[in-house]
């Protein structure tokens, strides 16, 4: 019974998926896998061929087995390893080398001996490149195959560099990357104009020869991918796919990574659930976009037809499931963020009281106010709370070069037009211009030049606060110094971060704090100064009795809100407020038209915060709700 209700619930799924609560039971676990593979040719006198993987996704692997060598006596004397890809053309000592990547995380820290190690060669001639990629194969080949091909899938849904378009026989080659990869990886090369647009990769027929094919995913970032390379059709518009076909592959995923497998996101159409309040809302939102019915219409056939009979039976009939989910949609939606004072606060959002409250919002960036919730900001502001801002980090890395140039130059103008020339900034200005002519992709400013950046972004910011209405001792530029310190080591420190955070805390006393709930990435800034904040919040809260009265609302950032069931307060603006929020972004100059780093989406940051916002209020439309120009969304961060 137990096996066919595990075939009912990944009945969607084609082929092995096995998820894990976090991503170091994961890794450590395919750590073990290998580790084991080495034990067992080494008991046999034989060699253990091992396909490696480079990214973010394999290194906790890799630091599991670097701890395996070091503590447990695991020797790779006996192994052969063969990575999948390398850019070309790449120099094997570049900082975005697959070589240095793989000799920082793995081979430097192991015994394996260097003549075993096997990396796409990047310096090659091009017309030497074919011969290279069959003598590479066929090296594969005489060692008997490779023992575990480990992958990670590229949001396009490539493995290795197997793009889309990729044929399923494909083997070790030069490859042109698509724009999408080349984006993904423009952080570390500097902008995507600096990323290369070629690799060798292996194929993805060398990638099925190998024996046991494991494919890991971590974060919601993956979530996508992963279901279309799991639950969707085999295509050559996502390569990934193509491992339906092997016998020997397992996907080993984070909750976060599967959170879009249907046995994961819509559960009641895998097998029976047990019907939470939080699982109903979801269900029936779901159903009435699906129908594209408003939620007060649905029938009961319309649960029974779309795998919801279970639903409508057990808590039936579906007008009394419409109105009970209706009214709590209903009740999420208020003009008033800080609470409205002297009403009965029973089916709102936020507390009445006190009505005037000591209000803090926390930009991990010093635009993330304006763009992610501007206008529940000025509405905070307009309404009479006590509001702040504090932006977190500088921001200084997303700033163009000539932006520095053109601020050092109006400076240097200024101090002749007022007679004040003593010849500093004509130094730094020279220094900076000279710098900026040899500056490398990717390559760390001086801290001169990180100052100047940072002080671009604080005027900014500064200008959009107050363009908000409020008074300058309510804005705080923090400049934590994680995020310069960063640059130069990823083994970070926060407690100085956090102490800071702390004493700004104390001092405004919050009863709001609003903070960016963005945490698809775990190393990205908004994380980092979430945890921060949280650990910042949870120590306090030992020992200041105003924690008690403390309540933390998360925003999300200018690409993705949060689901429809998720939301506990939508704040609706009106198209003046639409605009008014516009102009604070606006603010932002060193930010418009085109970002340092825009992500995938080549529209602007307010052009896309407005159509985000739209698309919220479009959707509380289609759910049978009145018809607002735009909403700001936020969800309730609980402390357990």
């Amino acid at each position: 019974m137990a096996r066919l209700n595990l075939l009912e619930e990944t009945r969607f799924e084609r082929v092995p998926v096995k998820v894990y609560a976090n991503q170091d039971e994961a890794s450590v676990d395919v750590a073990n896998r290998i580790a084991n593979i080495i034990k067992e040719k080494q008991a046999k006198g034989e060699t253990a061929v091992l396909g490696l993987a480079t990214g973010a996704t394999p290194v906790k692997v890799y630091k599991e087995l670097v701890r395996l060598h070091k503590e447990e006596g695991l020797s790779f004397k006996n192994v052969i390893t063969f990575n999948l890809d390398e850019y070309y053309p790449m120099k094997p000592d570049a900082p975005q080398s697959y070589v240095t990547f793989m000799n920082k995380n793995l081979f430097d820290h192991i015994d394996v001996p260097k003549e075993n190690i096997n990396i796409p060669d990047g310096t090659l001639p091009e017309d030497a490149i074919h011969a290279y990629c069959e003598a590479y194969e066929q090296k594969i080949s005489n060692l008997g195959g490779i023992d575990i091909q480990l992958l990670g899938i590229g949001r396009t849904g490539h493995i290795g560099f197997n793009e889309p378009g990729s044929a399923p026989n494909s083997g070790t080659r030069l490859v042109v990357l698509d724009d999408l990869t080349r984006r993904d990886a423009s952080r570390d090369f500097g902008g995507k104009e600096n990323v290369p647009t070629k690799a060798l990769t292996m194929g993805v027929g060398t990638i099925f020869k190998a024996k046991e094919i494991v494919l890991m995913a971590w974060n919601e970032k993956k979530a996508e991918i992963v279901k279309k390379a799991v639950e969707g059709e085999i295509s050559s518009d996502i390569p990934a796919t193509y491992l339906q076909l092997s016998s020997s592959v397992e996907f080993i995923l984070d909750t976060d990574a599967a959170s879009q497998l249907t046995r994961f996101d819509l559960p009641w159409l895998a097998h029976e659930v047990t019907w939470t309040d939080t699982l109903i809302k979801k269900a029936v939102v779901w159903l009435s976009l699906k129908l594209g019915k408003a939620i007060l219409k649905l029938t009961d056939d319309d649960y029974n037809n779309n795998g919801m009979a279970q639903l409508v039976t057990e808590k039936g009939p579906a007008y009394s499931i419409n109105i009970k989910i209706f009214n709590e949609l209903q009740h999420t939606i208020t003009g008033w963020p800080g609470g409205k004072p002297g009403v009965d606060d029973t089916n709102r959002p936020e507390r009445a009281e006190p009505g005037r409250k000591n209000v803090i919002l926390f930009s991990p960036h010093p635009d993330d106010d304006v763009i992610s919730m501007g206008g529940t900001f000025i509405r905070l502001a307009d309404q009479g709370h006590n509001v702040h801002v504090a932006y977190q980090t500088s921001g200084n890395t997303a700033v163009w070069d000539d932006d520095v140039l053109r601020y050092l130059e109006f400076v240097q103008d200024f101090a002749v037009a007022v007679d004040d020339d003593n010849g500093v900034t004509a130094k730094i200005y020279n220094e900076a211009k000279e710098f900026f002519k040899t500056k490398q992709p990717n390559q760390v400013d001086p801290e001169i030049i990180r100052t100047i950046k940072a002080l671009i972004r604080k005027g900014e910011a500064i200008a959009g606060a107050r363009f908000v209405g409020l008074p300058d001792g309510n804005i705080h530029f923090q400049d934590l110094p994680f995020y310069d310190r960063g640059k130069f080591s990823k083994d970070v420190s926060y407690e100085d971060d956090i102490q800071q955070t702390m004493a700004l805390l104390q001092k405004v006393k919050p009863h709001q704090v609003f903070a960016a709930g963005d945490f698809a990435d775990p190393h990205g800034t908004h994380k980092v100064c979430f945890d921060i904040l949280f650990e910042a919040l949870r120590r306090l809260s030992k020992t200041d009795e105003w924690t008690k009265d403390c309540w933390l609302w998360l925003y999300r950032g200018a690409w993705h809100e949060y689901p429809i069931h998720e939301i506990e307060m939508a704040v609706p603006l009106s198209p003046q407020e639409v605009k008014r929020k516009r102009l604070a972004i606006f603010k932002h100059q060193s930010q418009k038209d085109v970002p340092v780093f825009p992500g995938d989406d080549p529209r602007e940051f307010w052009v896309r915060a407005e159509d985000r916002t739209s698309e919220t209020a479009e959707l509380y439309h289609k759910l049978g709700l009145a018809d607002y120009e735009a909403i700001e969304a936020f969800v309730r961060w609980k402390f357990d």
